[in-house]
């Protein structure tokens, strides 16, 4: 319940006002990309949890590094004429902060997570801002860089099991 109450907080909270003006999907991919580190960061804070704030800022920087390092070292012309297209940096840290989210909390944060960082590609690429390669590349530098970082949380977690016969969630606590 308070992880629903956290998520929502946060998606009124940094969506921007044109967005809610009904404005078209770029814009939300947009608003989205702000959303999803401050999701990550948040959660660190709702859990009290310094050591996962400072692996998400570690992770953060080493994939914005590595990022923009490639896009003034590649320099490729965006769908739209722009610079700098290689790779994504909107998709970058929507993936590196959706990896976070579920290596260190589980996947009933992580899938969420993972879904609003494929729209937020989707939405680079809709929006003729990048190719499907910068996207792609964009994601894997975000998991990638991400996932060395991003130790399982060692507090109270939710955890889920499924098969075809259903559905079985679990509050568990790791002491390691």
């Amino acid at each position: 319940m308070k992880i629903s109450i956290l998520w929502l907080f946060l998606l009124i909270a940094s969506f921007p006002r044109r967005v809610w003006a009904g404005d078209d999907i770029a814009s939300v991919g947009d608003a989205l990309q702000y959303l999803l580190p401050a999701t990550a960061f948040g959660t660190t804070l709702f859990h009290h949890d310094l050591p996962g704030a400072l692996q998400f800022g570690e992770s953060a920087v080493v994939t914005m590094g590595i990022t923009y390092g490639l896009k003034h070292t590649i320099s490729e012309t965006r769908p739209n004429g722009g610079s700098r297209s290689f790779p994504s940096g909107h998709t970058a840290i929507s993936f590196s902060s959706a990896e976070f989210m579920r290596k260190r909390y589980g996947c009933l944060i992580g899938c969420p997570a993972y879904v609003a960082a494929a729209f937020v590609g989707y939405s680079r690429v809709e929006s003729r801002e990048h190719f499907v390669h910068d996207v792609l590349a964009g994601a894997a530098i975000g998991i990638v860089t991400s996932y060395p970082f991003t130790r399982p949380y060692k507090g109270w977690t939710v955890v889920s099991e499924g098969n075809a016969k259903g559905v079985r969630l679990m509050l568990t606590r790791s002491w390691d």
